[in-house]
């Protein structure tokens, strides 16, 4: 037909004008008819082409699902110590790095002890001239319970050597309790580390003066194991107390940077009391922490395990649109047309979504390709 209208367009061009109006007036209606024929046969071959829409699905499957709840946390450290001197002075040497890593026990500073070591050696010398004084009030104390005994000296002589013999006892003792003291002041003046764990920032520097209990010297974070502490809503308290109760809770945490690597703890503390202005209750889980992925002030995802549904209906999260009349998906029927279905959600977890209401099991629901769907279009599978 296209033939015979590029021969008729030809012969048109080199054919003189028909004289004739009948004649003109039947070529020109010849021409539209062969236009229209065209046009009709390009409309229903653009049709054909955009008839079935091209889409991918996923099976509505069956399976136990665990139940969830998800939380922002911050990473706290186990336990956290500020060094302070326990006396003043001039600190004379630091020991260690910052950011090192110290066992207990470990030196740490020392602060100028020459003062101390002074203290100590003037309460010795006390202690020795009151041992000396006490051997000789003791050697009168008993000279005069004899002569006492034999009537020579009064009560009253007797009373006084032998109350100055015990005023010197005591004397003693108390040198020997102050320079105890002083030993163990001398001790202060090495400062050790009270735990294990990760010094930070060096907060004060040899020469600089310090007083007793004030400065902060450096602090010391334990971070194996280490903490992350995170809020729930209230309605959620009754369930988990009755969970740890049957048993430990798993807890997750997720560094942003790191979605495939969850590291695993457990559940160790809920608090004693509600926040009243946000309506939640702060929780702890403790981790390990051995690979240290974990660092204190980091914010990590939270996931708390509670349970395990069993049986549940789920499909693909990306299945499941929201519509002015709430959420559905694209169900494909057997003549492969497409059907939107209200869907009731529940959970989702790692990808995928409870249906609560709205599907049956082996159904095959649109998971790509929505947006050009309506219901009753026509579609094919793309292959996977």
């Amino acid at each position: 037909m296209r033939r015979f209208g590029r021969t008729d367009y030809a012969v048109a061009r080199i054919a003189p004008r028909p004289t004739n109006p009948a004649a003109r007036l039947a070529l020109v209606l010849m021409g539209l008819a062969l236009l229209s024929g065209c046009s009709s046969r390009e409309t229903v071959s653009e049709a054909v082409k955009v008839e079935a829409v091209p889409v991918a699905v996923a099976p509505v499957v069956q399976k136990s699902v665990p139940v969830e709840l998800r939380a922002i946390g911050n990473v706290e450290a186990y336990s956290a110590v500020s060094v302070k001197p326990q006396l003043a002075g001039a600190v004379d040497q630091a020991f260690f790095k910052q950011g090192q890593d110290v066992k207990k026990g470990e030196l740490l500073f020392t602060l100028d002890s020459r003062p101390y070591q002074a203290a100590l050696q003037q309460l010795e010398a006390n202690l020795a001239r009151d041992q000396a004084q006490l051997e000789n009030a003791r050697a009168q104390a008993e000279r005069y319970t004899r002569l006492f005994q034999e009537g020579i000296v009064s009560k009253e002589q007797y009373d006084s050597f032998r109350t100055n013999a015990e005023a010197l006892a005591a004397a003693v003792l108390a040198d020997k309790a102050a320079i105890e003291q002083a030993k163990i002041d001398l001790d202060y003046c090495s400062i050790r580390s009270p735990m294990e764990g990760r010094t930070g920032s060096l907060l004060v520097y040899p020469g600089n003066i310090v007083k007793a209990n004030e400065a902060i010297l450096v602090v010391i974070n334990q971070v194996t194991p280490i903490y992350v502490s995170f809020s729930v809503p209230e309605q959620n308290l009754a369930e988990i107390k009755q969970r740890m109760a049957a048993g430990s809770l798993p807890v997750g945490a997720i560094v942003p940077d790191d979605q495939l690597h969850p590291m695993q703890g457990t559940l160790t503390f809920v608090d004693n009391t509600v926040d009243n202005t946000t309506g939640t209750i702060r929780l702890k889980a403790t981790f390990a922490n051995t690979e240290r992925h974990l660092w204190p002030g980091q914010f990590v995802d939270v996931v708390l395990r509670l349970t395990s549904r069993p049986n549940a209906i789920v499909v693909p999260s990306q299945a499941v649109q929201t519509g002015q009349s709430g959420q559905y998906v694209f169900v494909i029927k057997p003549d492969m047309t497409a059907e939107s279905r209200p869907v009731v959600v529940g959970s989702t977890v790692g990808g995928e979504t409870v249906i609560e209401k709205g599907l049956q099991l082996a159904e095959q629901v649109v998971t790509d390709g929505q947006l050009r769907l309506a219901p009753g279009t026509k579609v094919e599978l793309k292959k996977q």
